[in-house]
């Protein structure tokens, strides 16, 4: 039996956040285990750099699955990209 990979999620805070926008990185989406590692590894695949930071459950929107989940032990992971500066351009890019 294979021993379960998981993608570290590094704590958030705002600055954390703010940080990774000026420099250029995309939120992309939010995921727990085992979708966050396959997700990450998919992104690095085509060409991307990608930093998961840990989930914050904020404003005022439905964020149940997150608070119920979070409560079982689940962690979610807010996945940010950009793309590598060595990677080949494609036309067809995720997002621009």
């Amino acid at each position: 039996m294979s021993a379960k990979r998981t993608i570290p999620v590094l704590p958030a805070d705002m600055s954390r956040e703010a940080k990774l926008r000026l420099e250029g990185w995309v939120r992309q989406t939010t995921l727990g285990e085992p979708r966050l590692s396959e997700v990450v590894q998919t992104y690095r695949a085509l060409g991307y750099e990608v930093e998961v930071i840990e989930h914050r459950v904020e404003g005022d929107g439905c964020n149940s699955c997150f608070e119920v989940g979070a409560k079982a032990g689940s962690v979610y992971g807010d996945v940010y990209l950009r793309k590598r500066a060595d990677a080949p351009t494609d036309k067809d890019e995720l997002f621009p």
